[in-house]
């Protein structure tokens, strides 16, 4: 009997080693496809929308007292943009330390300058302003959305400083439908930090060191993902979570335009039963993306993943929840300049009773959303079930949709044209219907300029002598500069990593770890 209670305590124990260790083994997965530590020591709020998110600052603000951390892609030159602007300046006055960044061409309809922070002796970095040194510079932008007061609070959403994410009753335009989350905890140092590399790329004095560990918060478990150029560091971590996605993945998105890889992803995790689901804007404000999106439902929907179009005036929220344990929420989208080229913070949170708040509200959500699906002829549209009764409130207000979008989205379109062009070059997947009009107007564009360069050749030889003339010059310059710092010091030069400001020489490399004790 001692020897059977002996074998089956031994059992008991190795299973629970083996347990930790495929436990230890998935946090070790993580941590290397997020490139970000897990710390545990944090408080998660879930905050919606403008109602939810635009109050908390404020306050949080108000009460600073050492100092302010503020990164917006975009602050505009409207009621809300000078709300936070009078509110950061104010305290900037009163001797706390106000740091701000934005983004040039996020905010280029910012039509005055910073006159009220600067007169408060506040510090305004700009990110990435345009340079002769780099004339493709302004493709890499600050996307980030953050508010860090006090080392004590930190705030990450999708949201940016503007008052189109209250809405206009009086034009009939609803709220933007948006989510962010409120930390305390050891995370927030990792968004200082994250903050922190921008800051020193834009110029700025250096911040005072922040403390990593800090009066204990909660017991919540969070990843901040600071997302920079080339390191696809949220795209990493959701192809892991897809393919460890057991049960369900619902995902949200502004400006969906799925890689080969993401949609293989989602594919498989349906076909392998897991209840996979996308919810992105009926119509968008930037009109060049839903084409796009859409021309994608196909592979999904045949595969078993199932879409949704929000029928509010904009959705602009970006998160996933996946069997009710994981949760993401921050900036990134859900297309190859989001996920590839811009600096973005999202924030990876691993507690069940969040993740089932994000769930919840998904499926509200999906309440005020029409699903998408393939027809018997196995034509993409529309469900044709009745509306429910949040859809026909949303008609019977009138409510419209979002028709602008900021400069600095462009860049997504560019993408989704070149995605459609290159299938219809290579056929490596096929077109649908949606992508019609845009290969057509492509087409018209295309032999526009041909003829133009045949009958006049001087009107499209000059530009382009101009163009190439100028990037000769620009990569011989940082060339002659890399050569004479190496040559300079008697030594071999230092692996180097270009500089996030264009107007900045090459920084050593480092400035992007964000995993450093």
């Amino acid at each position: 009997m001692g020897a059977m209670e002996t074998a089956v305590d031994l059992t008991q124990d190795a299973d629970t080693t083996l347990i930790l260790n495929e436990a230890d083994r998935f946090a070790r997965a993580f941590e290397r496809a997020a490139g970000a530590p897990l710390t545990d020591n944090n408080s998660v709020k879930l905050l919606l929308d403008a109602s939810g998110n635009f109050p908390a600052w404020l306050a949080a603000i108000e009460a600073a007292q050492r100092y302010i951390l503020f990164e917006s892609y975009f602050i505009a030159d409207d009621r809300v943009g000078h709300e936070f602007i009078d509110a950061l300046a104010g305290k900037a006055r009163q001797g706390v330390r106000v740091c701000v960044v934005y983004d040039w061409l996020g905010s280029t309809k910012w039509s005055r300058p910073w006159a009220p922070l600067h007169a408060a002796a506040a510090e305004v970095r700009c990110f990435n302003p345009p340079s002769l040194e780099s004339p493709l510079a302004w493709l890499t932008r600050d996307h980030r959305k953050s508010v860090v007061v006090d080392g004590e609070v930190a705030f990450v959403s999708g949201l940016c400083v503007s008052e189109k994410w209250e809405g206009d009753p009086a034009r009939r335009l609803e709220p933007w439908r948006d989510t962010g989350v409120e930390l305390r905890g050891d995370a927030v140092c990792d968004i200082e930090r994250a903050f922190e590399q921008i800051w020193r790329a834009c110029g700025g004095q250096p911040l005072p060191p922040f403390r990593r560990r800090r009066k204990r918060a909660g017991d919540t478990r969070v990843r901040v993902i600071a997302g920079v150029p080339s390191s696809a560091a949220v795209y990493r971590t959701d192809l892991l979570v897809a393919s460890l996605a057991r049960e369900h993945l619902w995902l949200t998105d502004a400006y969906f335009v799925g890689t080969s890889a993401y949609t293989q992803a989602l594919r498989a995790a349906a076909r392998d039963g897991v209840d996979v689901r996308l919810l992105v804007p009926g119509v968008s404000d930037l009109p060049a993306v839903s084409p796009l999106s859409r021309a994608g439902y196909r592979a999904l929907l045949e595969a078993g993943v199932r879409v949704f179009e929000w029928n509010g005036t904009m959705l602009h929220a970006k998160t996933a929840v996946a069997d009710r344990r994981w949760s993401r929420v921050g900036s990134t989208n859900l297309n190859l300049v989001s996920l590839i080229s811009n600096y973005e913070l999202d924030v990876a949170v691993e507690d069940v009773a969040f993740a089932e708040q994000m769930a919840t509200q998904y499926e509200a959500d999906l309440a005020c959303a029409t699903e998408i699906v393939l027809s018997s002829r196995n034509r993409v549209h529309k469900r044709t079930a009745p509306p429910t009764q949040v859809e026909l409130d949303a008609v019977g207000r009138g409510a419209k949709r979002a028709m602008s979008g900021s400069a600095g989205r462009v860049a997504a379109g560019a993408v989704s044209v070149g995605s459609a062009l290159g299938a219809a070059l290579t056929n490596r997947r096929a077109l649908g219907p949606t992508e019609t009009n845009l290969l057509a107007w492509v087409a018209v564009i295309m032999v526009a300029i041909a003829v133009l360069a045949a009958l006049f050749p001087h009107v499209v030889a000059w530009p382009l002598a101009v163009l190439f003339g100028w990037l000769g010059v620009a990569w011989g310059w940082k060339a002659w500069v890399l050569w004479r710092k190496g040559h300079g010091a008697g030594t071999p030069a230092e692996p180097m990593e270009r500089s996030v400001n264009p107007s900045e020489p090459p920084t050593k490399a480092g400035i992007i770890d964000n995993s450093r004790p």
